[in-house]
């Protein structure tokens, strides 16, 4: 798809030319859209390819962990932190930015001219289910992080946009359920050529399948994730690799947002690294991430019998660690990480350096790759294969069926990564299940986006996003060969709060009910 790109970019344009940027602004008129382009097939698939854009974004899934206990914003500006530390509200700038309803707008806008195009009727038939796919994508965000939200799916007046209200949770998600049990069958299970990276049958099996578990209705995700188990797709051999450039649109990925160097770049790479490598470490990962890790053997850090040395705690983890983030004393990008030894340029109190001496290695494992990276063609992933067989397991586990399918949906997962196979002797009940695959989520998924929606699903809020966030302990790294020396306590961040009355849900932005007085406000705000 990315030869594509382009295409998508011109009809963007086109487009927002037409539209304003206000909540749920009137469609262009055929003056601005041109009747030409639903003449033909090839102007079919130049609006469709617009719809496209901007559905979802590298920026959006890197800094989505920042809301949860994985990751910390340093930067307000970047408009995650007040929603990671419980300080946001309506008025907050930093609560719009995902209330957004311009992927749905062109949706609707094709949806309503789609069938004015002389084409064949199985290529029509999945243009729309790829626009419906798209415009569901986009409920589901909305009514994950906002709750009640209005469900629209025609054009609207701008008269009508000031008065609509909002659609109970409920409804929006059955609309949903819905849609993608309706798209799915028009929809082929892969592409080649420049039609790599579109919506596939996969992708809208996998996206119902996320929304039926974190809805409780674990029947129908047992079936959907069956369904996409026996669609062909396979695990990546390697977890650090599975994320770099070249491999990107690889077995395990089901749907990724594509970017091309130059004409759509991926332009947020830089953000990771920190000023030692020319970065600007805006995501910190947290202590509370890297103690997540088992050790290599299986154990978690707090088992007496794990081996884990308070002193050495980066040595004999699980190997996602050190795939998923950059901690002092490890070898990265030619020299051993030092961000905990004053002087040193990466060291954790300097300008643009980690706050917690962490930073992100998932996507950048290899600076390298990019020789511009505030300038990539780095493909996003938002749903690989390794989510479906968590998602199957969790949904076992809560059905209490526990099975062997369980275990070889995780063990495939940790074998993988490098991990012994589940312990069943010691993982032998719901209970025990429920903290693995948690675990697993976490550790296997981090920084991908998905944490704070975990958090939010299993009510935990309280216990891991309030109180003191921590980076590393600080001490020295010998240059040499990458030994630690640590000393003292570790680094304190900032101090977080949590309303569960409030914080499971973010606010309407206080701009939107300027605009429209019917929406109403959720609980706190």
């Amino acid at each position: 798809m990315k030869r594509n790109i382009l295409y998508i970019f011109l009809f963007a344009a086109l487009f927002e030319t037409a539209c304003q940027k206000d909540y749920l602004d009137k469609q262009p008129t055929d003056a601005y859209s041109n009747d030409n382009l639903w003449s033909s097939p090839v102007g079919a698939a130049v609006a469709l390819n617009g719809c496209y854009n901007g559905w979802e974004g590298d920026y959006n899934l890197l800094y989505m962990d920042a809301v949860s206990d994985n990751s910390y914003s340093q930067w307000y500006w970047d408009k995650y932190q007040h929603l990671g530390n419980g300080t946001a509200s309506a008025a907050d700038p930093d609560v719009q930015i995902r209330w957004d309803y311009k992927t749905v707008q062109k949706c609707n806008w094709f949806m309503e001219n789609i069938d004015r195009v002389p084409m064949d009727d199985k290529l029509k038939a999945r243009y729309k289910g790829e626009v419906r796919f798209l415009r569901a994508y986009q409920y589901f965000t909305m009514s994950q992080l906002y709750g009640d939200v209005p469900l629209v799916v025609k054009t609207l007046t701008t008269q009508e946009a000031a008065a609509v209200t909002r659609t109970p949770r409920a409804d929006v998600r059955k609309y949903i359920l819905d849609e993608l049990a309706a798209i799915a069958p028009d929809l082929p299970a892969s592409y080649s050529g420049t039609d790599v990276g579109r919506i596939t049958q996969g992708a809208a099996l996998s996206l119902k399948a996320r929304v039926e578990l974190y809805d409780k209705k674990y029947a129908d995700c047992i079936a959907d994730c069956k369904k996409v188990m026996g669609l062909g797709y396979t695990l990546y051999p390697n977890y650090q690799d599975l994320f770099r450039i070249a491999n990107e649109n690889n077995s395990e990925v089901i749907l990724d947002v594509q970017y091309k160097a130059n004409d759509v770049p991926n332009g947020d790479i830089g953000i990771m690294p920190s000023s030692g490598l020319g970065g600007w470490a805006s995501l910190s990962p947290t202590q509370s991430l890297v103690d997540a890790y088992e050790m290599k053997n299986g154990k978690t850090i707090d088992d007496p019998a794990s081996g884990y040395n308070e002193n050495d705690p980066y040595n004999n983890r699980d190997p996602r660690l050190s795939a998923t983030v950059v901690y002092p004393g490890q070898m990265y990008e030619g020299k051993y990480y030092n961000s905990i030894e004053a002087g040193k340029d990466d060291y954790y109190n300097g300008n643009n350096n980690s706050p917690t001496a962490y930073i992100e290695k998932k996507f950048t494992s290899n600076l390298s790759d990019f020789p511009d990276m505030w300038n990539t063609g780095l493909n996003m992933i938002v749903i690989r294969y390794a989510e479906v067989l968590l998602t199957y397991a969790e949904a076992q586990i809560e059905s209490g069926v526990i099975d062997n399918t369980v275990y070889d949906a995780l063990d495939a997962i940790r074998k993988r990564a490098g991990m012994p196979v589940v312990d069943r002797t010691v993982y032998n009940s719901q209970d025990k299940l429920r903290t693995l695959v948690r675990r697993e989520r976490r550790v296997e998924l981090a920084l991908e986006g998905l944490r704070w929606y975990d958090v939010q699903r299993w009510e935990i809020g309280p216990t891991v996003r309030a109180g003191v966030v921590y980076g590393s302990r600080l001490g020295t790294v010998d240059a040499a060969t990458g030994k630690l020396t640590l000393t003292g306590d570790h680094v304190k961040v900032e101090t977080r709060t949590f309303n569960a009355g409030r914080d499971y849900l973010w606010p309407v932005p206080q701009k939107e009910r300027d605009l429209n007085k019917a929406l109403s406000q959720n609980a706190g705000y």
